[in-house]
């Protein structure tokens, strides 16, 4: 720090102070193993994501249900009975993959579809098999949680899933 002194006007003694702060904040590169950034946002994002869906998978593995299957089921249970094009709003899914992966769920006996009052809607909600199945894979799911938020911290998580919300609602406007 230096600090040097100048006569202002007036001859009222002016006191400049100059500082430098190191902070202690990691860069997104300095952790453990992380790679590279690359020139592309969605290029991180997506990478992350395969990154993150394999950790869950993982966890999820001895329930013999993916992270993309225990989702969809996480979702009905909160929503209860609802339309798949307002399911695939909810979870950004087009529909073309939504509709591949409700086939598995419904094979799996997870879910049920009914025709809603308009023939071009289904309405989609959890039987008592998909209700077991989510409850069973709740603690597996939990230990992937409990896994990025130790390796992340508390504050870091609520940033990441504030942030997450950002860019989702972004880019379903577009």
């Amino acid at each position: 720090m230096a600090i040097h002194r100048r006569k202002k006007t007036l001859d009222m003694p002016m006191l400049c102070v100059y500082t430098c702060n190191v902070g202690t904040q990691k860069a997104a590169t300095d952790f453990p193993g992380s790679l590279p950034l690359l020139p592309c946002t969605s290029a991180n994002l997506r990478r992350a994501a395969r990154a993150v869906t394999r950790l869950y998978n993982q966890e999820l593995r001895p329930d013999a249900i993916e992270i993309t299957q225990f989702t969809i089921l996480m979702a009905l249970e909160e929503a209860g009975e609802i339309s798949q094009g307002k399911l695939g709003k909810l979870l950004a899914l087009d529909s073309t993959t939504l509709t591949r992966m409700l086939a598995l769920l419904r094979k799996r006996g997870w879910i049920q579809e009914k025709e809603g009052e308009d023939r071009r809607f289904r309405l989609i909600r959890l039987t008592s098999a998909g209700r077991t199945k989510l409850q069973q894979s709740l603690p597996h799911w939990k230990r992937a949680q409990d896994r990025m938020q130790s390796a992340l911290g508390e504050d870091a998580m609520r940033k990441l899933t504030g942030l997450l919300a950002q860019v989702t609602a972004m880019a379903a406007e577009l």
